[in-house]
């Protein structure tokens, strides 16, 4: 068994067409772990983690694939997420269980939009990261602005380890600053890993380059401040263990250089994560360390962002000190006799639904797993028998006898959802849960054989519970079924797979917009149900006011003196909860709003739950017809590179979408425009850029936020 501080659990993530799935490719090779390289679009079989059809197809990473392979001494257990925004939970529940991440940039595009989604990600989970910037094959590549990129967009401590030897379809190599001495990769895929002398046409800007590199540490390290004021050199051990520490605490981010398509750079990429990515150990969940391990993680249980069940654990316990001394690499396994370490706490973050059952992706945090264990559903309360267990490699699965903490495994017809925290013993614990966007957009969609319903309705079934952005309803008015997701791609995929995976063909309407309701100032209700019509009537009176607030819903009881008994406040808050459903302008979901029920009346008999949730409902629908709702809209940000010549005519066209202008760039032949713009004025968008500019300029969109909409007449 592989010792827990010899194990890395990372993701690597970015920008869509930064490379991912092409690094991915080549660290399986280098490892052994495959033993042929193919390329995502190269006619052959495809990459090995791009194993969907779909991904073949459109030759993009659509969901995030696992794999196991072996670097020298350490496993690395990688997650290889898609860089397309419609796709961004796969990414989101992968941040969620992984210890460490691998940031790729493209060295001639630099810090895109996405690349700002998947950061805001990263530190949303607080997962210490290393930036790889890939494509320094690439005209035009420029790692130097790359890295000022990462410190002015991201907010980052970016600090360039290596220093490049040539660049564009000069790039040979790179020079290690640590150890200063140039790598090269020869060899028919780069396998021959070469360590040489630095030319000597670049022996002083590496030493500079170096000089940057410890001024830059020394922040970190008292020993290393000493020696370098009095002169002397630093020993490459201090370097490595400094990097680690300020990598791990968060307060540096390395950065790397290479091509990956060109095979070049990626064996260093190897070596920096085993170097300076957490362990399971590093990344101290709590695990083992007094009773429950409590408050000594950055994700600990009960006191961190990830913490297990505050309901039942002690929440006076301190929170983590982010300035403590980060855990030598060589720290011992966690005391075998600790209760956290015989007890089992499991997030299942990911499921796919294939004929012989569920696939349930799963973390261990604490305990073992072994087939024929018996564990419980935290939030269902429900015992389940854990039947196989299994190792992921893309698609292909390979039996486990055994699975411990900071383990990622797979089991085999377990029946839960994403996101369900699995444990032994008592009581019953709940990791928290990972963010889920909101739908953007919605297709109609009804097959075209009436005999093919039952097949449809099976496949929406099963793509809603693999998938928490992609929703399913049915319109109240015309019996439609609606199909809601994070963008025209996300939705596309999936019609496409009910096609060739359940061999249902169907018509798709026009994309309608996720508009929503809310309202613009305070207003009160005093609402009275008062029903008689023979045996018990209806009774409930409530009043009070509602208000905006940034929340989606806020309930807030001020009731007192019993004019409300407490038995009917759910009910009540059950009212006005489904009043959000349905706004009074156009019907569309209310968010924004704060209710504060402040008081009320009842009767002894006629007075029911059901009556005052009749009686709040109807009372919220009032006070936000008196409350000056109005529409939003959802917002996208887009951002479009384009060739020099047409920049005006994008920036005029997207101008005329209602877009608001928020910058551009301007690289050699090339421009990237940023712009704010309405998601009803996107549809079709591909289409027009590629009128525009000789199908020459690409674009990527995200949703941004929602503000108000213009009148109905302009969407």
């Amino acid at each position: 068994m592989i010792p827990r501080e010899r194990i890395r659990n990372i993701g690597i993530s970015a920008h869509i067409d930064s490379g991912k799935t092409t690094l991915s490719e080549r660290i399986l090779f280098y490892t052994g772990r495959i033993h042929a390289i193919e390329e995502v679009r190269g006619g052959g079989k495809g990459a090995t983690m791009d194993f969907m059809p779909e991904e073949k197809l459109h030759g993009i990473t659509i969901t995030a694939a696992a794999t196991t392979c072996q670097w020298h001494d350490t496993q690395i257990n990688l997650i290889d997420t898609p860089g397309h925004v419609d796709f961004t939970i796969e990414v989101e529940r992968a941040l969620r269980v992984l210890d460490g991440a691998v940031m790729v940039l493209c060295a001639v595009a630099g810090v895109q939009s996405q690349s700002i989604t998947v950061d805001r990600q990263m530190k949303r989970y607080r997962v210490p990261r290393l930036a790889f910037i890939n494509k320094m094959d690439r005209m035009g590549a420029n790692p130097f602005r790359v890295v000022q990129a990462i410190r002015d967009r991201l907010q980052l401590n970016a600090v360039l380890l290596q220093y490049p030897i040539g660049s564009e379809n000069q790039f040979q190599g790179v020079i290690d600053l640590v150890e200063m001495n140039a790598h090269y990769f020869e060899g028919e895929n780069g396998e021959n890993w070469v360590k040489k002398p630095i030319p000597e046409a670049l022996v002083d800007e590496a030493q500079q380059a170096r000089e940057k590199l410890l001024d830059a540490l020394s922040l970190f390290s008292e020993p290393m401040t000493e020696m370098l004021l009095a002169g002397a050199e630093i020993p490459p051990a201090l370097i490595w263990q400094t990097i680690r520490q300020a990598t791990l605490s968060l307060e540096l981010t390395p950065v790397l250089l290479g091509s990956a398509f060109k095979n070049k750079g990626v064996q260093n990429l190897l070596d920096a994560i085993a170097l300076y990515l957490p362990s399971p150990l590093d990344r101290d969940w709590g695990l083992g360390t007094g009773d429950w391990g409590l408050g000594t993680g950055d994700r600990g249980l009960g006191t961190g962002d990830w913490g297990l069940g505050k309901s039942f654990l002690n929440t006076q316990s301190p929170i983590p000190n982010t300035q403590s001394p980060v855990p030598n690499t060589q720290s011992p396994i966690p005391n075998t006799q600790s209760p956290i370490t015989h007890r089992l706490v499991a997030l299942a973050f990911k499921l796919t639904v294939e004929s012989f059952g569920q696939l349930t992706y799963t973390r261990i945090y604490s305990g073992t797993l072994k087939p024929g264990d018996t564990v419980y559903n935290s939030r269902t309360g429900q015992r389940l028998q854990i039947g196989r267990l299994v190792r992921m490699h893309a698609n292909k699965r390979e039996e486990v006898k055994v699975a411990v903490a900071g383990d990622i495994v797979a089991l085999l017809g377990v029946d839960c959802a994403s996101g369900d925290t699995l444990c032994t013993g008592e009581p019953l614990v709940s990791l928290e849960k990972m963010f889920v966007p909101e739908p953007v957009i919605t297709l109609a969609i009804t097959p075209k054989k009436q005999e093919d319903s039952d097949r449809l309705s099976k496949a929406l079934n099963r793509f809603q519970r693999e998938d928490p952005t992609f929703r399913v309803s049915i319109d109240p008015e015309s019996g439609t079924t609606l199909i809601s997701g994070m963008g025209e791609l996300h939705l596309e995929i999936y019609i496409e797979r009910i096609q060739r995976e359940y061999n249902t063909e169907v018509y798709v309407g026009t994309p309608a917009v996720a508009y929503r309701e809310t309202i613009g100032q305070k207003a009160t209700f005093d609402y009275r149900l008062k029903k008689q019509s023979g045996g018990s009537g209806q009774y409930a009176h409530v009043s009070g006011w509602i208000e905006p607030t940034d929340e989606p819903f806020v309930f807030e009881n001020r009731v007192v003196g019993g004019a409300i008994p407490k038995e009917y406040i759910p009910g009540c808050e059950k009212g006005f909860r489904e009043a959000m459903q349905a706004g009074v302008l156009e019907g569309y979901p209310v968010t924004g709003v704060k209710v504060i029920l402040a008081g009320g009346s009842y009767h002894s008999v006629d007075s029911s739950e059901l009556a005052f949730r009749s009686a709040a409902h109807q009372a919220l629908e009032d006070a936000i017809a008196l409350a000056k709702p109005y529409i939003l809209e959802p917002i996208m940000l887009v951002e479009v590179e384009t060739p020099n010549e047409f920049m005006g005519r994008v920036q005029g066209d997207l101008s005329s979408r209602r877009g608001l202008l928020l910058g551009s760039e301007t690289m050699q032949s090339y421009s990237v425009i940023r712009a704010e713009v309405p998601l009803v004025q996107m549809f079709g968008y591909s289409t027009d850029l590629r009128s525009l500019t000789s199908g020459m300029a690409t674009f990527t969109m995200e949703f941004a936020c929602y503000k108000q909409a213009a009148m109905k007449d302009d969407r």
